[in-house]
């Protein structure tokens, strides 16, 4: 009898609802189904399977995506920040209620007071060949932004090394393997600060690792984003000392791979039903309300508007990149709006110094700043773009080519450069994205689970929007006197 037993670890990260990657990868599962005993195959995804920006996941409210990681065959899997912020903690109920695998997330629990996180468990033990494998889960600790959803996330090191402990010590784990949607340098982090991780599989951070990577005693995996690739690790145990031996593998590519029809027919039949309930009217337009990425314009003044209104402040800012298109006149459907803005992005109030408002302000004069690729943040536009604003005024002086601020005005009066004001705007702005004097903000509080286009949307439905696109309509910059 050979003195090791060989495990096929499977995994996959970040898909980001690209569906056309799935069948893609239940057919390499299968692959390997075929040829493993199904005792020693294990499967795991590690988070960012969701993502909204898909009509799919948007229309279906991610039922798409768990019926297809049903058919996939998950052995667990652990939410990423895209599953556990973009939804309230009431869909996250029902989405994973429906899920045929445990989710694991060590570092993330209800809020005291919140009834959120039944379908949660910080661990899991699967046992193969008399193997038995911990698992636990780490998602990205953004905690300013989960406390207003009812949820409490925690430091991952020390969720990690108390699962560690009570993996090993109270449920006799023989291999602990951690999915760990924190990125790549915290899982390096945690292979050498955290003893007893034999394998951590990693994503969030989109690092494609073509071969597994190892700290100490521990291998670290991951699969890049997309569905390209699928992580494979071949771990070895020892018989005698039920220890992992070895382990070998990295990511590898799916693109040749024969998509499986099954899980094609679910995408299609979740693609329709998301279709059908994205196709409802939210709104009718009298007239067409246009969007520019290198100026403000009637619908970019109208999210500013929307932003200032719902966040109960004196000034409302957002970059007109968050606008892909205007709208036409005629009926507006919920598809229409996703289309234009498909970011998950929430808003957030702040007080803001006026100074920090004008320099953000003299900087969406600049063509190059303006026209500065954006990636990541939540962010699914191209460009930044110009500032759109409410509640200010901004008087520009030109001299040739050249664009400058004269003036800046909030309610008529003068901008007070050492005044704080309130401002409604957007959280990608708090992270020193695009306008970074707009993260000089304090006391931020995140609006979630609203995104954005909930926003425009309410704005453009509401019995006041006739009135309120006739003032977006007026022009926040004009041309000094």
């Amino acid at each position: 009898m050979n003195d090791r037993i060989e495990f096929v670890i499977l995994h996959t990260n970040d898909l980001h609802s690209v569906f056309e990657s799935m069948p893609r990868i239940r057919s390499f599962f299968e692959a390997y189904e075929r040829e493993q005993p199904p005792e020693r195959l294990l499967r795991f995804d590690i988070g960012d399977h969701m993502d909204r920006v898909r009509l799919e996941t948007e229309g279906t409210m991610g039922e798409a995506n768990i019926d297809v990681m049903n058919a996939t065959g998950y052995d667990a899997a652990v939410p990423g920040n895209n599953e556990g912020l973009t939804f309230s903690a009431e869909t996250l109920g029902t989405l994973y209620g429906r899920a045929a695998f445990p989710t694991v997330v060590a570092n993330l629990r209800p809020a005291a007071g919140s009834a959120a996180g039944a379908w949660i468990r910080p661990r899991h033990v699967l046992v193969r060949e008399g193997i038995r494998f911990g698992i636990f889960g780490l998602t990205a600790a953004y905690n300013d932004f989960y406390k207003e959803l009812g949820w409490e996330a925690t430091d991952p090191y020390a969720a990690a090394r108390e699962q560690v402990e009570r993996l090993r010590r109270e449920e006799a784990a023989d291999v602990v393997v951690a999915l760990s949607h924190l990125g790549l340098m915290h899982d390096r982090l945690l292979a050498e600060t955290v003893p007893g991780i034999d394998l951590i599989l990693g994503g969030h951070t989109h690092h494609l690792m073509t071969e597994l990577e190892r700290i100490g005693d521990t291998y670290i995996g991951a699969a890049g984003k997309f569905g390209t690739h699928v992580g494979v690790a071949r771990l070895h145990v020892d018989r005698r000392t039920r220890r992992v031996a070895h382990c070998a593998g990295g990511a590898e590519d799916v693109s040749d791979a024969k998509p499986d029809p099954a899980i094609a027919g679910t995408i299609a039949r979740h693609a329709a039903a998301a279709a059908a309930a994205m196709n409802r009217v939210v709104a009718r337009l009298p007239r067409p309300l246009d969007a520019a990425e290198d100026r403000e314009s009637p619908l970019g003044n109208l999210l500013a508007m929307a932003l200032r209104r719902h966040c109960g402040a004196e000034i409302g800012v957002v970059n007109a990149g968050q606008l892909l298109g205007g709208l036409p006149s005629g009926d507006v459907t919920a598809a229409a709006v996703h289309a234009i803005c498909p970011h998950p992005i929430n808003p957030c109030v702040m007080l803001l110094r006026g100074a920090s408002l004008r320099r953000a302000i003299e900087q969406s004069l600049d063509a190059e700043r303006r026209g500065m690729t954006v990636r990541g943040f939540g962010f699914r536009g191209k460009v930044l773009g110009a500032l759109c604003l409410d509640g200010v005024e901004v008087d520009v002086a030109r001299a040739g080519g050249d664009a400058r601020v004269s003036a800046v005005r909030v309610g008529g009066e003068p901008l007070d450069d050492d005044r704080l004001y309130r401002v409604g705007t957007i959280d990608m702005f708090t992270f020193k994205v695009g306008y970074e004097s707009m993260a000089e903000g304090e006391q931020i509080v995140y609006h979630l689970p609203e995104f954005i286009r909930d926003l425009l949307a309410g704005a453009l439905s509401s019995p006041m929007a006739e009135k309120w696109i006739a003032e977006a309509e007026r022009p926040r910059y004009r041309p000094a006197d």
